[in-house]
């Protein structure tokens, strides 16, 4: 067993170790569908678990993020969970960009890999974008 804090789960480890400069890593909510080809972690146990701002902590914790893409349809179907981003990538200096639902789904077809947790909240799914550590 891992003597640290970190991710516990071996395959989310795997997949933020191998994750590179531009590499998109989808962190989704229960909904999203994954395209056949996309690498999933599913972290999904029941409705709510583990909760999409658990995993999304979990993965900014451990992996550098350059940028962030959400649907703009939060906007108005979940804005207590916008605000809850805006205020982490805020922390962390990253830039959010708000495209339509179709679109991020569109884009998740290029990501490396979909991370989804058991939320039930409408349009709780981000496009993270690795950046680097110097």
């Amino acid at each position: 067993m891992r003597k640290n804090s970190a991710t516990l789960n071996g395959q989310l480890s795997r997949v933020i170790s191998e994750t590179g400069h531009t590499d998109l890593v989808v962190v989704t909510d229960a909904g999203l569908p994954i395209p056949l080809g996309v690498e999933r972690v599913d972290l999904a146990v029941r409705p709510g678990l583990p909760a999409f701002l658990d995993v999304l902590d979990t993965v900014l914790d451990e992996m550098v993020v350059e940028g962030a893409t959400i649907s703009e349809e939060i906007r108005d179907h979940s804005p207590d969970m916008l605000a809850a981003l805006e205020e982490r990538f805020a922390a962390l200096d990253v830039p959010i960009t708000l495209v339509p639902h179709v679109e991020l789904k569109a884009r998740s077809h290029e990501a490396r890999a979909a991370v989804r947790s058991g939320e039930f909240t409408p349009y709780a799914n981000v496009i993270l974008h690795a950046g680097v550590a110097y």
